[in-house]
């Protein structure tokens, strides 16, 4: 039974007393509600991961700022970190925040007709073009492997890795050998140090990397060295494979 006075409003409930999924979004909203963490997401968008260094000279303010605007970000839940070598670097959580920020970036400018874009710090060619990341493929040769299968389904790319059951017939059907023993995961990203997303690494990697090799698709050049020349066997066979055509990598 109501036993407030007629006329007198009801106490309105403490912040405290807020549903749990109302605390989250609002909690999800003020982490995004900050000209330089929108400036930080809006640089994430084109799927790149950076350090909170270069994120400092992208957004031009200072490096402990950036650190705590991060910092929101993560406990927000909207960027994770990854470590790579010495570095850590920084990236948007999975493609369905990407895609809400995103289409929140497209409703506010409405005649926004593409992501914002960084320059990515330019590596020497031709480690950029196709390098071996110990001992799966890396640079834009990697990355354009990694895309077409996932585009293919072949394999899964949201959170962790997975290689599917087409992917384990497609492995088969190229000569690919995938039995193993041991824990290595069949499948594993690795964040990749010149395109700044996740490259295929794991036991597939490792063994399309090698069946590559020994099949001459690619070759080391004179000199030796972590980076990879296409022949022309392997424009062939990464175009049958797979549809990749030499753009992808020069």
């Amino acid at each position: 039974m109501n036993t407030s006075h007629a006329g007198t409003p009801s106490p309105s409930p403490s912040p405290s007393d807020q549903p749990a999924p109302a605390a989250r979004l609002a909690a999800f909203a003020a982490a995004l509600a900050d000209e330089t963490r929108a400036a930080i997401c809006m640089t994430l968008l084109e799927g790149r991961a950076w350090t909170a260094g270069e994120l400092a000279r992208i957004t031009a303010v200072a490096p402990s700022t950036v650190s705590g605007h991060l910092s929101r970000l993560l406990d927000a839940g909207i960027c994770v970190t990854e470590r790579q070598g010495r570095h850590s670097y920084v990236r948007i959580a999975d493609a369905a925040t990407a895609r809400l920020v995103d289409e929140l970036a497209s409703y506010a400018i409405p005649d926004r007709d593409a992501a914002h874009a960084a320059p990515v710090v330019a590596a020497p060619d031709p480690l950029a073009r196709a390098r071996t990341c110990y001992d799966h493929f890396a640079g834009r040769l990697g990355m354009a492997v990694t895309d077409a299968m996932g585009q293919r389904g072949l394999l899964r790319t949201e959170g962790v890795f997975e290689l599917t059951e087409d992917g384990r017939a497609w492995c088969a059907g190229a000569g690919v050998d995938l039995a193993h023993e041991g824990r290595r995961p069949l499948a594993s990203s690795c964040l990749d140090w010149t395109e700044r997303r996740r490259h295929l690494g794991g036991v597939t990697g490792s063994r399309l990397c090698a069946h590559a090799l020994r099949e001459e698709w690619v070759v080391r050049p004179p000199g030796g060295g972590r980076a990879l020349e296409v022949t022309r066997t392997g424009e062939q066979a990464f175009g049958d494979l797979l549809g990749i055509t030499p753009q992808a990598w020069i």
